[in-house]
């Protein structure tokens, strides 16, 4: 097969893993990155070995023969780097949180679907071999009707309110930095609809959300989401069933997975001993659903992206809680 063709747009950190993981995989390239600094731009080539590199988002596209782009920027440039993607019929994998709110996320998937352009989310962590086992867990009852999850995600961010956790108009907050993959992580596995949803969340004085808790009735189990970027929390998600538990340590990164017995006796552990950077399966996923003309992946499917920004909708409407 023909090599696949990656541009990038944005020269963040995330992005030299993007470039490590592309690396590994056969008959697929990193073409060139786009910066709105030059010399991040040049540096960031150089480093990731990329071949070229442009000051002009707008410029790569028009230049490169591209298959793809990565978008790779804060999330307050998402939407914008989306649609002009999309208007030039590229297809595009973006960093979550995708968008900012159900207002974006919707106009862009609908946009695609016009167009019949590719898009997708890069929620990296539904595609990783621990959380696969955690579902296959989940489809053969090994620990029957599941009736409560737990998800706990947090840490303390780098203060200053110009960073982009803090700043407002880079999209900063807890909700679009780590609350998103407790939703998109939880609704994925119980593949359950939802019934009703509450949220409360705390506010910096800079104007964005620190800690957000999330209370989920699905059709069939109760979920308690909580995140923070102000305290460091235990990271872990644990489902509770009528005939034992399943613990997923670390779930966003996902080394590995337990399975107990309603007695507490742990009964399966699977480790993942052969993934070296968790970004391949994503990217695998965006070249078989370009490469087979599809405009959306069945991982992670449009739908699931507009729901978790109507819950960015849902957090907002909370503010006022200053702290």
């Amino acid at each position: 097969m023909r090599i696949f063709y990656f541009g990038i747009l944005g020269a963040a950190n995330i992005a030299d893993k993007f470039c490590n993981a592309v690396a590994k995989i056969i008959d697929c390239e990193v073409a060139a990155v786009a910066s709105k600094s030059w010399e991040r731009a040049k540096n960031f080539a150089e480093r990731n070995e990329v071949p070229h590199f442009y000051t002009s988002y707008e410029e790569m596209l028009e230049v490169e023969q591209l298959d793809c782009v990565y978008v790779a920027t804060t999330v307050n440039d998402h939407y914008k780097l989306t649609m002009l993607c999309i208007e030039k019929r590229i297809p595009v994998l973006c960093e979550k949180a995708m968008f900012q709110n159900a207002k974006e996320a919707k106009a862009a998937f609908a946009r695609a679907k016009e167009l019949g352009v590719f898009v997708m989310e890069a929620m990296w962590s539904r595609f990783l071999p621990a959380v696969k086992k955690v579902r296959e867990w989940i489809l053969n009852d090994k620990i029957g009707l599941i009736e409560l999850v737990q998800f706990t995600i947090g840490f303390v961010a780098p203060s200053g309110d110009e960073n982009r956790y803090y700043n407002p108009h880079l999209g900063g907050g807890a909700a679009k930095d780590i609350t998103v993959y407790a939703y998109e992580m939880t609704t994925f596995l119980l593949g359950q609809q939802i019934k009703s949803m509450t949220v409360a969340a705390s506010w910096s004085k800079s104007g964005v959300d620190i800690t957000n808790y999330i209370s989920i009735l699905f059709e069939h189990t109760m979920a308690s989401l909580m995140a923070s970027f102000v305290s460091k929390m235990e990271e872990q998600m644990v489902l509770y069933g009528r005939e034992g538990k399943i613990v997923l340590p670390s779930p966003h990164f996902a080394g590995e997975c337990f399975l107990y017995d309603r007695e507490g006796t742990l009964v399966e552990h699977y480790k993942d001993e052969e993934t070296q950077n968790g970004f391949i399966y994503e990217i695998e996923e965006t070249m078989r659903c370009v490469q087979g003309g599809r405009i959306e992946s069945s991982v992670i499917p449009h739908a699931d992206t507009i729901a978790c920004a109507e819950l960015f909708d849902m957090i907002d409407a909370t503010k006022g809680n200053v702290g």
